[in-house]
Parts: C-alpha cells; structure tokens; sequence
C-alpha cells in the first residue's frame, strides 16, 4: 500500500469509528411510494418528491416523447449547439410562474448557487449567508474568492451586523427552506436589510419551490414579498417537480449577465432537451392540480400531532421536511436500522451534513404517502427512537 493509499485507508477507518462513514445502497425500483433495498421493500421516507411527481405517468409519457424528438443529450453546451427549443420553453415557463422577466437553467442546484455567486461577486466583495444554508451557497462564496461572512442561523440581526461590517458588492443569501431543519427563512426581515444597505438579495428556494405559498411559488410567495424584492431566486426541479435541473430567476439584465459570466453555466453541457421537456410537463401538473400541496400539508400536520403524541422530539417546521433528533450518530444509525427492520426507510442524517450532537432521522413527507403509512411511521419511530 503506497502513501496515499495508507492515508486514504487510514482516513476511512476513522470515519468508520465515528460511525460517520457515507455509503451508497442500490434501489431496484422507482422512488415512491415504496423502494427496495437488497430484496427488501421499504416504505421510502428519504426523497424530496415531496409532490409525488418523480411516478407521474405524464411526466414520464413526456419525457420519452421528447427523447423520441431530441434524442438522448444535448449534444454541447448552450452556447455551441445546446440549446433547443424544449430549454427556451420551460425557461419562459419557469419566468411566468416566478413571476420574473427571465430565468436561466441550470444541470443542478448545485451549479445554479455556483454560477450565480461566482458571476456576482469577486475579490473585493463580500458573501454574507445564513450559518445553516446549504453546503453550494457556501461553495459559490469561496470559490467565488469574495470575503465570506457567516451569520447566526435565522437571526435577522445578525445578518444586519454582518451585512454592516461588508465591503464591495454584498450579497446577502440565504435558503428559503433549510434543507436539514425544514425551518423557513426570515425573508421579510431580510428583504428589509437588503434594501436598507443596497445589498443583493438571492434565495436558494430548492426545498420551497412547488410546496410553500397558495400557488407553490414557494418561500417568497409564503412571505408576501413582491418578486423584485428578491433579485435572485434559485429554483430546482428535482424536487417538488421530481425531475431534475435547477433555475435562476430574475431580471432580462440578471439572466443576461450570468449567460455572459456564470461559468458552471457557460462550460457544461446543456441538461437533456428531454428532461427539459419532463419538467415542463411537471410544472403545468404542478400549476393545475393544487390537490398535491393541500394533500402534503395534511400529511405534515398529521404526522406532528401523531409525533407530539408519542413523545418525540421534532424540531420546529412545518414543511414536508421533518428532522427527528436522535443526537449521537451511533443512536441516529441505530434508529434507522431499525426502522428499516419494521419496513421503513429513513436513514441517518450525521456530522458534518449537520452539527455534531445533532445527528437525526430527517423524514420527508410526498403527496405519494399514504395516511396509515405516515401513522405507522410514527408509531415504528417510538419503537425504534425511544427517551434516552
């Protein structure tokens, strides 16, 4: 075994003895509502399909109609060849949902913080995010070689204090719905210290999009805030839409100047005109059937009451994201073996996807569950997570 070897192997093992080493399990079958895992069929409370589409029939008949058009890729990126028709439709789809001039698509989330961070902010400016906000929000900040600022997880006046304390161009960003929390950000508050320093204002709504607000615009119509108010939105469509991709919303002159400077945008390939065409098709389903978010809000309130009832610890959201606290990453990994034991899949969140001390079962509730499903969830995770 060479040096690098030894360190990698040595690495691993500590991981090992932390109980915080990642591993991958192979589904056999489609996301919901149940999967299987090495011959076993588990009730999946783990993805964000938090509308049932990811099964649509719909959305599958579309994605093999355009594939039938298009073909499989798109061949190049968007600015060779790799823009087709099916892109330009769902970006002006997109738009007028948001209620934008312009949105831009994105392979994922993860390249749509990236892109649109870096092609904001340089040297001399300053990222100021919430503590908690997703690990590409911080990734765009650094790459971006802008000064980072991080500030006390929803705490408006922290922000202000960091915001004060920026130089240059400022970009004040936050999640609009904490992937690991399931909490919403203070966006009004925010907005209000966006504007009062002249900072940029920018959203990662990934967990909001489809779900939160009457019409599932998400966490900025949840707010009550005028789309302006909000420069940058991040929208992604691999979760309430089930799909995949992401999207930047915005200005014509904000669109215009990541298509000039986001390069996660500029050098990649273009997503598949035929998952352009998917989500398309999932967002008109989304639009049309309101049944979906009115059917995951009853589930997350039934599944609080039931959770309050049984003595579990639940921290405070009221969107189809539900941490269970378990607190030490063994009890989170032994927790959720044996739920997988009573028929349910809801793995361990650990360090460092969350703070240590703070590990937990984060259960994600669809439209696609069912009622006895969800109850018996919560009596499996009395069983499984009792007081310590």
């Amino acid at each position: 075994m060479n040096g690098l070897e030894g360190e990698l192997h040595a690495g691993l093992a500590r991981l090992d003895q932390r109980s915080l080493r990642r591993r991958r399990r192979e589904r056999s079958t489609a996301a919901f509502p149940v999967i299987e895992f090495d011959g076993r069929r588990l009730v999946n409370f783990a993805a964000n399909d938090y509308l049932g589409l990811a099964a649509d029939r719909r959305v599958a008949a579309a994605l093999a109609a355009a594939a039938a058009r298009w073909g499989t890729g798109a061949g190049a990126a968007h600015l060779l060849s790799g823009h087709t028709a099916a892109h330009a439709a769902l970006e002006e789809a997109l738009a007028d949902f948001l209620g934008r001039e312009a949105a831009l698509l994105f392979s994922t989330g993860y390249m749509a913080n990236l892109g649109a961070i870096g092609a904001l902010a340089g040297r001399d400016d300053t990222v100021v995010q919430d503590r908690l906000n997703h690990a590409s929000l911080i990734d765009g900040a650094v790459l971006s070689r802008a000064r980072l600022l991080r500030y006390a997880h929803a705490d408006p006046g922290a922000a202000a204090r960091r915001v004060d304390a920026a130089k240059g161009r400022t970009i004040l960003a936050t999640d609009g719905v904490f992937s690991m929390d399931g909490d919403v950000a203070p966006l009004v508050d925010l907005a209000d210290i966006a504007e009062r320093s002249g900072a940029i204002l920018m959203v990662d709504d990934a967990h909001g999009f489809g779900v939160l607000g009457d019409g599932g615009r998400g966490s900025t119509e949840r707010s009550g805030l005028a789309p302006d108010r909000i420069p940058v939105q991040v929208v992604t469509l691999g979760k309430a839409l089930g799909v995949f991709g992401a999207a930047v919303a915005g200005s014509r002159d904000l669109i215009e100047t990541l298509v000039q400077r986001a390069r996660p945008w500029v050098y990649t390939t273009a997503m598949p005109p035929a998952v352009a065409a998917a989500a398309g098709e999932a967002l008109a389903l989304m639009r049309t059937e309101d049944w979906r978010r009115e059917r995951v809000r009853a589930h997350v309130e039934r599944f609080r009451a039931a959770a309050a009832a049984a003595g579990l610890e639940l921290l405070a959201s009221g969107t189809p994201i539900q941490p269970v606290v378990a607190g030490s990453a063994e009890r989170a990994l032994a927790a959720a073996r044996a739920l997988a034991k009573r028929g349910f899949y809801v793995p361990a969140i650990r360090p460092p996807t969350v703070p240590e001390g703070t590990a937990r079962l984060r259960v994600t509730l669809s439209a696609a569950h069912e009622e006895g499903q969800i109850d018996a969830l919560v009596g499996a995770l009395a069983e499984s997570l009792p007081h310590e």
